[in-house]
């Protein structure tokens, strides 16, 4: 797998990958997301709740969405995150493996951080597939299904969030060496 990555570090792959990251996510962000919360009567749905949800709010969402609402749900937003994590989690994966060729550390230990992003996409998948299963079976959600569920958000969230946090600590790290390099 690192030979894998450390193979495909080109800048342009990795700018390819970065555009159609972001893409997608705005399209998430700014079309079937607000589309599917236009039925859900206020309510966040389980994709943007990082801090997770219990089995209540999931019934409740789903009959706050109604039967358009979670066909929404299932047609528009979770094709597109289905298509998401891979394609994000293999973008900061690259990145995380480029600025760590850029400050030499490559083949240090540090590289297994470029890990956390595939990480984070394999908990979204599992999440998406509990979602996709919590839309067909309604009415009959069973509670351990919410319970997976939401521990697969988190756990996301949380990688995510690792992951963001480190990046920017590598992004100070190199801004820092450039600025000493030059004075």
């Amino acid at each position: 797998m690192r030979q894998l990555i450390i193979r495909n570090l080109e800048v342009r792959k990795i700018l390819l990958l970065f555009i159609v990251t972001g893409i997608i996510y705005l399209t998430m962000l700014l079309v079937t997301i607000p589309k599917v919360m236009e039925f859900a009567n206020g309510m966040k749905i389980l994709d943007m709740m990082p801090t997770g949800y219990d089995p209540d709010y999931v019934n409740s969402l789903l009959n706050a969405l109604g039967s358009q609402g979670r066909n929404v749900y299932l047609f528009n937003q979770l094709p597109l995150d289905m298509v998401f994590p891979v394609i994000n989690a293999l973008t900061f994966c690259l990145i995380f493996a480029y600025f760590f060729q850029k400050l030499g550390k490559i083949d240090s230990k540090l590289f297994f951080i470029c890990y956390l992003p595939l990480f984070a996409g394999l908990f979204d998948y599992c999440e998406n597939i509990g979602i996709f299963t919590m839309l067909i079976s309604y009415p009959n959600n069973p509670v351990i299904l919410s319970g997976v569920t939401n521990l697969f958000s988190v756990l996301k969230s949380s990688f995510t969030t690792i992951y963001g946090l480190i990046l920017i600590l590598v992004l100070v790290v190199i801004a820092i060496r450039r600025f000493l390099s030059k004075t």
